[in-house]
């Protein structure tokens, strides 16, 4: 089973990636956004749990997301893995997919991180936001806190996979279809 952790700052291509990597290995594409708003308009359990931290501007507890998380892992049993997207963001919800992934013999393949210039993230926010209309890819101070944050909190994430030799640096920069063709390399020597 292939299971990838993609990774990278805001404005990556993240997305766009995924759905490369869903169409080439057959994979299912897991964002923790799109878990918890199908969750929640399911009226879950779990969902109705996440809504309830979401209402008061907190973040959703990591067991939450988890059993979410460990949800969809059971109904795509037949999956010949998983893109986990968003998620994990920190080290200790990274050690909390280890040990559910681990629980069934499928670990984590590899973590595949979008590298990108600050200056291209930036415009491609803001191009982004031109079409999305979503307002923080509209504001540059907005865009410029939410690279710095990235950037903070992400580095021990980063090195946690790299001590397990997991880690794996994919130049971001250029076209669609070179970025694709470089993480087809990658996944191809998983």
């Amino acid at each position: 089973m292939l299971n990838l952790v993609l990774f990278g700052p805001p404005g990556a291509g993240k997305g766009t990636q995924a759905e490369f990597l869903v169409k080439a290995y057959n994979l299912t594409h897991l964002s923790t956004g799109d878990l918890l708003r199908t969750e929640i308009a399911a009226g879950s359990k779990l969902g109705l749990e996440a809504q309830r931290f979401m209402e008061k501007g907190e973040l959703v507890p990591d067991e939450v997301v988890i059993g979410m998380i460990k949800g969809k892992l059971e109904s795509n049993t037949g999956s010949k893995g998983f893109i986990f997207d968003g998620f994990p963001r920190t080290v200790d919800q990274a050690k909390a997919l280890d040990s559910l992934l681990n629980e069934n013999g499928t670990p984590i393949s590899g973590m595949l991180s979008l590298e990108v210039e600050k200056q291209e993230l930036v415009n491609r926010l803001l191009s982004r936001g031109k079409i999305s209309g979503r307002a923080d890819d509209q504001d540059p101070s907005v865009i410029e806190n939410r690279i710095k944050t990235y950037n903070e909190k992400t580095s021990p994430l980063i090195d946690y996979y790299k001590k397990q030799g997991k880690h794996f640096g994919i130049n971001g920069m250029g076209s669609i279809e070179d970025i694709a063709g470089r993480l087809r390399k990658v996944v191809a020597e998983l």
